[in-house]
């Protein structure tokens, strides 16, 4: 089974998460961020495991973006910003039909998320949900990931190709 786990990460905590859970589905499993995951890379995949953190209670905005790119002073490092947003990939992503589960890092109280804008945008693209949306948590607003997490998320990966195999997945399994 091709994978790709695609993430947006400001400070390192999505993009470990994201390589947890593709070396949780094995080795035809890649992590990319949003600039590398697009034309041939995406053709063939069999599961898009999609995951960004949450900004302000949702999927950042490229306004968000900039914002973060000129007040976070306080950062123990600057935000990686060299990707496209994950907004401005989902919205460039072409049609398809493969399995899909989407993922976000963020504070365990957070009241909202990105796994639904991420979900519903994969959805209209043609692909079709193979796992409930999961929130990796971190324990501040640049992380760290709380304990146990990466562990977690391979787990979540390794879960994630038996629920991708086509007579698995259905439209139930985004809510």
């Amino acid at each position: 089974m091709k994978a790709l786990v695609v993430y947006e990460s400001l400070w390192g905590n999505t993009a470990a998460i994201a390589g947890a859970i593709a070396r949780g589905i094995g080795p035809d499993a890649t992590a990319l961020p949003t600039g590398a995951a697009t034309g041939p890379v995406l053709e063939g995949v069999d599961l898009l495991v999609v995951g960004a953190p949450v900004l302000g209670f949702r999927l950042g905005t490229d306004e968000m973006l900039q914002e973060i790119a000129t007040s976070e002073r306080n950062a123990p490092s600057p935000p990686d910003l060299s990707q496209p947003s994950m907004r401005s990939w989902l919205d460039a992503l072409p049609a398809g039909h493969a399995a899909f589960a989407a993922f976000e890092t963020g504070l365990w109280w957070s009241p909202g998320g990105a796994t639904g804008t991420i979900s519903k945008k994969l959805a209209a693209a043609g692909y079709r949900a193979a796992g409930r949306p999961t929130r990796f948590v971190v324990k501040g607003r640049y992380g760290p990931l709380r304990d146990g997490e990466i562990e977690r998320a391979m787990r979540w990966g390794a879960e994630l190709t038996e629920a991708a195999r086509p007579d698995r997945a259905s439209p139930e399994a985004q809510t």
